[in-house]
């Protein structure tokens, strides 16, 4: 099944110097950028990190500091990273978990705002483990009958995540799915906005998870001795737990928003 697009889309998958969204880098990038009409774009880029590349990462990916050594670093090639996206919606693997917190990041640490209102982020692997619970690889084996040759390079795990999608679209086209409250729908359509809606896992404000809403959509704490309290609330009472954050490795865009939460505060 092809996808039905009123806008581009971007699947995207990102290799890493590690796991942390406030301290790793970006070592490469690869991307297809489907259009309303069908058609694909391409682009992937080796990216010097400058920074060492964990031995953990470089187990998975095959992808070592000599390798990167004469790629270009982040900031020379942001713009044209941005410029291909455009305005597209975002796809990928656990990218709502990962690789769009990375990317925002990694612009956000260059002077780039990346702006995710108005898209659509669809996590394939959230569609994945809600229907199927499993990995990439076996979802590929799943639903597209085939041996993924070539895991953990960004472009062929892109390009299988692409087929995920497709083939997921055919096997879950008016298939039900039942919900925590009982309540039975048939989710998984080919329109990129329901798709962001089922793949959405969580109600995080921040995109690495360390604040959410409430039930009332006020913001507080996901981690810490201040846990399940109002942000507001604990930077009212206790000033130099904001100071302490935005001095702390968090996340650019984490303490983009707590910056955000002080000021409609008044604080």
């Amino acid at each position: 099944m092809e996808l039905n697009l009123n806008k581009p889309i971007v699947f995207f998958d990102l290799e890493t110097t590690g796991v942390n969204v406030g301290k790793d880098r970006i070592v490469q990038i690869g991307m297809i950028k489907v259009m309303p009409d069908g058609s694909q774009s391409e682009y992937t880029q080796l990216i010097n990190p400058g920074m060492h590349i964990s031995e953990e990462s470089s187990r998975l990916t095959g992808i070592t500091d000599a390798d990167v050594a004469m790629s270009p670093k982040f900031k020379d090639v942001a713009m044209e990273i941005k410029e291909f996206i455009g305005n597209s919606d975002l796809a990928g693997y656990n990218s709502n978990k990962f690789d769009v917190p990375m990317l925002v990041e990694e612009f956000l640490r260059n002077g780039l705002d990346f702006d995710l209102a108005g898209r659509n982020l669809i996590d394939v692997q959230n569609i994945f483990h809600k229907m199927e619970q499993r990995t990439l690889i076996a979802a590929y084996k799943f639903y597209c009958h085939k041996d993924l040759e070539d895991a953990h390079s960004a472009n062929g795990d892109t390009k299988a995540t692409l087929e995920v999608l497709k083939a997921q679209l055919d096997m879950y086209k008016n298939a039900d799915f039942k919900d925590t409250d009982g309540q039975i729908t048939q989710p998984v359509k080919n329109d990129m906005q329901a798709l962001a809606i089922f793949s959405k896992t969580n109600t995080w404000a921040d995109l690495a998870g360390h604040i959410y809403y409430n039930d009332n959509l006020i913001p507080c704490f996901n981690f810490g001795k201040h846990k399940g309290e109002p942000v507001a609330e604990v930077f009212k009472k206790e000033p130099s737990y904001y100071a302490w954050m935005m001095n702390a490795e968090f996340p650019l865009s984490t303490k983009k928003i707590i910056k955000q939460i002080k000021e409609l505060n008044n604080l």
